[in-house]
């Protein structure tokens, strides 16, 4: 049987609340939109490029937020020392460019472990703790703030990338 992306269910982002809740909620929103956008494809479908010469791809952005929510939350916020998610001497663009249709379910299961650990890794935390990547000090509201950025910018490209795949829209 070939496997496809599990149906997700979007998390609606709050219109009320706090400044934990607001952010807390709008990164579950990006989260479970972007994985909502390559629900239902097959890994063959995840990895294709629909909009040359762009190397974008859906299975390349599953791979790259994996690596992205890794690295400000658990490398960055938490402090741990974890290897690299992909193969350093293929790039600093391994996520997006060494893809493999086979390694789709590991790679979607990779970024829904990604997402717990890191809201595992920030739970309780204060927004205004602090921490240092890549030589900047950054809090973790300002963490939260960029990677929601991150995931709406993303998850515009999933957008177009799933319209020039099959000619899904919206939601």
């Amino acid at each position: 049987m070939t496997w496809t992306a599990p149906e997700t269910t979007r998390v609606p982002g709050p219109l009320t609340g706090g400044e934990r809740e607001t952010l807390t909620g709008y990164l579950a929103f990006y989260r479970s939109t972007l994985l909502q956008k390559c629900a239902g494809l097959t890994g063959r479908e995840l990895a294709e490029q629909t909009a040359e010469p762009s190397n974008l791809t859906l299975l390349g952005l599953i791979r790259h937020m994996a690596k992205v929510e890794r690295i400000w939350f658990r490398q960055g916020f938490a402090g741990l020392a974890l290897p690299p998610m992909y193969d350093q001497d293929k790039g600093k663009d391994a996520d997006f460019e060494d893809l493999s249709p086979e390694r789709a379910p590991e790679d979607h299961a990779r970024l829904v472990e990604e997402i717990r650990l890191a809201d595992e890794a920030v739970a309780g935390a204060s927004l205004d703790a602090t921490f240092t990547l890549r030589g900047s000090v950054y809090s973790l509201r300002m963490a939260h703030v960029h990677m929601i950025g991150e995931y709406a910018r993303h998850t515009g490209h999933a957008d177009l990338l799933r319209e020039r795949l099959d000619g899904t829209t919206g939601a």
